[in-house]
């Protein structure tokens, strides 16, 4: 497994290592025990698959508050995204700012989402599959976000604002600014 930080050190791009052959390739993308021990002691209690038939289609910026607070490991099994996760740790030295990264089926890359950031995709090709852990179950009552295309998150969305294809919900967000402080950095 190979481990990748970025400025935002909390949020990683984890790679499993591939080996291939005449009949294609094969990959171990979970092991708990390498999981805890090489990124984060956390225990997974929720697998979620989305399936977005459109290019273009964004899903987030999402989060859930405390006591329902979530981390997510995030792979594409189908497909490709832009998967991005902004802090929103109260705090922080990266509050507010995010990480963009691509995700592809091919590549077998996963984004490690802790608690405390937002999160949300942008698919890249039609027909796109995603599928990820969470550390605690849903909970509507918990259930927040941030408007995707918030200005002052300078995200650089890989589709046109008039074309993505959103969910009516997804469109109501408040922006960053107009967000309580849910989470509180603790370094």
């Amino acid at each position: 497994m190979d481990i990748q930080e970025y400025e935002i050190a909390d949020v990683k791009l984890i790679t499993a290592k591939q080996f291939t052959d005449a009949r294609g390739s094969f990959c171990e993308i979970w092991s708990d025990r390498r999981f805890r021990s090489d990124v984060e002691n956390v225990t997974f209690v929720q697998d979620n698959q989305s399936v977005s038939r459109l290019k273009g289609t964004v899903r987030g910026l999402h989060f859930q508050r405390p006591p329902f607070s979530q981390a997510k490991l995030v792979c594409v099994i189908r497909g490709s995204i832009l998967d991005v996760a902004v802090d929103i740790r109260r705090g922080s030295p990266s509050y507010g700012r995010h990480v963009a990264v691509k995700l592809d089926a091919a590549s077998g890359t996963q984004l490690w989402v802790p608690i405390g950031f937002l999160h949300g995709f942008c698919t890249l090709e039609d027909d796109t599959e995603v599928f990820y852990k969470v550390s605690e179950y849903y909970s509507s009552e918990h259930d927040e976000g941030v408007y995707w295309n918030d200005p002052d998150l300078e995200i650089d969305w890989p589709v046109n604002p008039t074309d993505a294809v959103l969910s009516d919900k997804d469109q109501r967000h408040p922006r960053l600014s107009e967000l309580p402080d849910f989470f509180t950095y603790n370094p």
